[in-house]
């Protein structure tokens, strides 16, 4: 194909000659299957899917795997084979959850594109036909109507009537109005092509005829989509936190270690024996449970996301999104229904009041607390009829099962042309106004289409009898301009000045209440009056009223709007929308506060970097901004300090998406760029899912905090009275068998279940952490190295006192040790639970925890009573008495402790408590 950029500039004749296609007949179904088998389908390509083999081979990356699987040769070399395939079960475990959720992220996104693939209605051979829109190929024919998601880039041959919507690919929210001409040669911006449309975006009114130019990666979607491709993503602060963290445990592990062998021999143990015991305590010294243990966390949260309708595209994206500060929202869709509504009307010089929302023609209509019945209304009846002819949209109900991630059978409205006619159309509907009723009585007999001059759109139309008439809708302005005459309570009177600043007036009053205002006139045709064109037809028109239509906010987005704010998340909105209207959504879903500033597009533009960055923290609304804009709000916020969730649904989005730190594409209404180039996909569009998330990220990276604490706590008890116990000259409290078992049976089933622990009632009542935050900040450190100090000292104890009491049994001594280590581990686990103390939350609420629990003390009891483990384990029976001592002495640390905050945080000390 021809290689000429500006497209737009050839006439018709020679496009048919570089595509070598008939402008009539299109191309042959024998050439366009040359030609897809020579281009490719009509799709945007992927960066070439990692196979299933390399991605589950890729879960063992992990740095702290790599370690496990060295500490798996060591156990294995030194002939520990319990311990070494115990390693490798759990390595290989976490291996394939981490396989299975990232595979069916993927899985799930496809879905989702599986809903937005279009298709086509495609001239080959001279016969119209509907294909999938990736069978197209260059030189294809096409038909277009409102409705239609435009397949590939490209030219118009005619139009009639044809306005598209072209914010995914320009950022322009306001559809364009497309004609069949030949352009200059020069270049010229995308938006301003009148004549080209673009691979997705939106056909919203009229129909018309184009060629194919480019399909795939040659379009003007598909250039984007390859330049996203090649951008890096960096790594979320929960992977740099957990590399943090397996380094630190390395470090700490191998120094312990060394010291216990070290003090070991020095007292006089052998040096095989301490040898075996330090390897034996570096395995327990790293929580091998732990890459498992926060992939089964990530993976349920992830499980419970895509129930609440969002789908995550990597495992730590809700953790990162749990850290968030900013959210940059877009308003339409997300913070509002997309559904344009009339919500008053104006005429007879009365505001009439419409209910309902949505596009469900359900509603009523009220003149203060009066009903209005629309049909014994005469003027309101005639609005609402002419709202219904002058319109090219069309409302329809839609049944059957919904396709893709969430299947069920709905019944909903829809309406497929442009929103604003859409409202229009319910508005009727919920006078009982249908389409179908009025082409029973009118037929239309010419359309006057909108442009950007007039402002405005009319038809012609005739009944049965011959009676014809213009009916007219458009921007007040410019409609009353053209208007000689009003119905004025039931007549058609003379519009005066004093009518016309009436009019003004209700227009500039439904204006400030942020509503789109439409005014609605006609005019009855003379018999032999044939108008050439708008100018001759749109005269002396009869003003019917006005009509005032908004996207209302979302109910649950106002409701999440607010618990952000109590959880100290700024919500920003971003729209293309004009000041006012931004101002006043804002101000109904309570995202501008008192002294809140608003930003419009023309004022970044003549913002430096500095001013800009000066007043960004205070800035709540964006109005009349392009999507290049976001990029520059991400930046200036991150300079900031802020952790930013960034939404979007455009192709131009893309690029901000990318650079915040949580980027979010719509499900519904996004591009397959935006979706690739997103962290998280919203499948319902709704703000109320991004605070769900939020809540969601919170929980998961509290969870992870709570098992670190519990298997670090417990890891330095075991080391702790190793340790102790060399350093004083007593002998072995523990077997190498008996810390891998201890650790085997403490570290999997009660670190899982608080890996799914319930959230905490402040969970989205405190502030975000910082972005710099350490995984043991907020007194996580000192709570590991106290409770395990704790833990290390109750259970030397117990071996000390068994001892002293047997002298001659040392077996006896280290089964006290190794009950009382198991049983203070179990115990310090409920203590886990919350940041301040055991007895704050109610210890038997997680159900999961307390059954890992008694799993864990089953399998203890067998090591100690069975006669054919007890030589394998170095253990004898136990008798009630010392069992008794044994969980008495084991609860010190918790109860102790637990107290100890109890009695702070009493006092009001709240300050002291994290740190206690």
């Amino acid at each position: 194909m021809n290689g000429q950029r500006y497209w737009f500039s050839y006439s018709e004749e020679e496009l048919a000659h570089i595509l070598k296609t008939d402008m009539k007949k299109g191309l042959t179904e024998e050439e366009a299957k040359q030609r897809l088998s020579a281009l490719g389908p009509n799709i945007l390509a992927e960066k070439e899917r990692i196979s299933p083999l390399a991605l589950f081979l890729g879960q063992f990356k992990d740095f702290m795997v790599l370690v496990l699987l060295a500490a798996t040769l060591i156990s294995g070399f030194l002939g520990e084979y319990v311990d070494a395939i115990a390693i490798i079960a759990i390595v290989i475990i976490n291996g394939i959850l981490g396989f299975f959720q990232e595979y069916r992220a993927e899985r799930s996104l496809s879905a989702l594109k599986e809903l937005t693939a279009p298709m086509a209605y495609c001239i080959r051979d001279g016969q119209l036909t509907h294909i999938p829109a990736k069978e197209l190929v260059p030189g294809d024919l096409i038909y277009l109507e409102g409705g239609d998601r435009i397949p590939a880039d490209v030219r118009f041959l005619s139009a009639n009537g044809l306005h598209v919507e072209e914010s995914t690919l320009t950022g322009e929210s306001v559809p364009v109005v497309k004609r069949s001409v030949e352009l200059p040669h020069e270049a010229i911006p995308l938006g301003d092509q009148v004549n080209m449309g673009f691979m997705g975006t939106m056909v919203t009114a009229g129909t018309g005829y184009a060629v194919v130019l480019n399909t795939g990666m040659m379009t003007e979607m598909g250039k984007i989509a390859d330049l996203l491709q090649t951008t890096e993503t960096m790594q979320t602060p929960l992977q740099l936190k957990l590399e943090q963290l397996g380094k630190i445990l390395i470090v700490v592990a191998l120094c312990l270690t060394g010291l216990v062998v070290a003090a070991g021999i020095f007292h006089g143990q052998q040096v095989y024996e301490m040898f075996l015991a330090g390897v034996s305590l570096a395995v327990a010294a790293i929580p091998e449970g732990l890459p498992a243990i926060v992939t089964v966390a990530l993976a349920l949260g992830v499980q419970r996301m895509i129930k609440r309708r969002a789908i995550v595209r990597k495992l730590p994206s809700v953790e990162t999104l749990g850290s968030a500060s900013v959210i940059c929202s877009d308003k339409t869709g997300t913070l509002t229904q997309n559904k344009m509504t009339v919500t008053h009307v104006w005429l007879d010089d009365t505001i009439v009041e419409v209910s309902g929302t949505g596009y469900e023609p359900e509603g009523e209509f009220f003149d203060g607390n009066k009903t209005v019945r629309a049909q014994a209304h005469g003027t309101l009846y005639k609005l609402l009829q002419f709202g219904v002819l002058c319109n090219n949209a069309h409302l329809e109900q839609q049944r059957g099962e919904k396709k893709g991630l969430f299947k069920k059978l709905e019944e909903q409205w829809v309406v497929n042309g442009d929103p604003t006619e859409g409202a229009l159309l319910v508005a009727g509907g919920k006078a009982g106004i249908t389409r179908a009723k009025l082409e029973e009585t009118w037929t239309r007999v010419k359309e006057f289409p909108f442009d950007s001059t007039r402002k405005m759109m009319s038809v012609i139309v005739s009944d049965r009898y011959g009676k014809r008439m213009l009916v007219a809708k458009g921007a007040p302005d410019m409609l009353l301009a053209r208007c000689t005459h009003i119905v004025w309570k039931g007549h058609t009177v003379q519009l005066t000045p004093a009518l016309r600043r009436q009019i003004i007036f209700a227009n500039e009053s439904l204006a400030k209440q942020a509503l789109r205002v439409l005014a609605i006139a006609y005019r009855e045709l003379r018999p032999k009056e044939t108008p050439g064109s708008e100018q001759t037809a749109e005269r002396g028109l009869v003003l019917v009223g006005l009509a005032g239509m908004i996207d209302p906010p979302r109910a649950e987005a106002k409701l999440a709007i607010r618990r952000c704010r109590q959880a100290g998340i700024k919500t920003v909105m971003i729209t293309g929308d004009h000041q006012a209207t931004a101002e006043a959504i804002a101000d109904q879903l309570g995202i501008l506060p008192p002294g809140g500033l608003t930003v419009n597009g023309q004022d970044l533009y003549n913002m430096s970097d500095s001013e800009f960055d000066s007043i960004v923290d205070n800035v709540y609304v964006y109005a009349r901004v392009s999507p290049e804009h976001k990029l520059r709000i991400v930046k200036a916020l991150q300079k900031r300090g802020h952790v930013v969730a960034m939404t979007g649904d455009g192709v131009n989005d893309a690029p901000a998406i990318k650079a915040a730190d949580i980027g979010i594409a719509m499900g519904i209404t996004g591009t397959d760029v935006t979706k690739e180039a997103a962290s998280l996909v919203l499948a319902d569009d709704n703000f109320a899912t991004i605070e769900a998330a939020i809540e969601e990220g919170r929980t998961i990276y509290d969870n992870i905090r709570k098992f670190i604490r519990y298997l670090l706590a417990s890891n330095v008890g075991e080391i702790m009275v190793m340790f102790f116990a060399m350093l004083v000259g007593l002998p072995l409290p523990l077997v190498p068998i008996q810390i891998l078992w201890v650790n085997l049976v403490t570290d999997g089933l009660p670190a899982l279940a608080l890996g799914i622990d319930q959230p905490e009632e402040a969970t989205m009542k405190r502030p975000p952490r910082s972005r710099h935050e350490n995984v043991f900040a907020r007194g996580l450190a000192w709570k590991i190295v106290s409770r395990g100090l704790l833990i290390g000292l109750v259970t030397l104890a117990a071996f000390w006192i068994a001892y002293e009491a047997n002298p001659g049994d040392l077996t006896r001594a280290q089964t006290v040790a190794f009950a009382t280590l198991v049983m203070a581990q179990l115990i310090h686990v409920f203590d886990c639970r919350s940041e301040i103390s055991i007895f704050s939350r109610n210890p038997l609420q997680n159900k999961y925890l307390v059954l890992a629990v008694l799993s864990s003390v089953l399998l203890v009891l067998p090591v100690v009573y069975l006669p054919a483990l007890q030589p394998i384990f170095n253990t004898v029976a136990l008798t009630a008495y010392e069992w008794i001592f044994i969980v008495l002495l084991a609860g010190i640390p918790t109860f102790a402790t637990g107290m100890f905050s109890l009695l702070y945080a009493k006092s009001g000390r709240h300050g002291r408590v994290r740190e206690s």
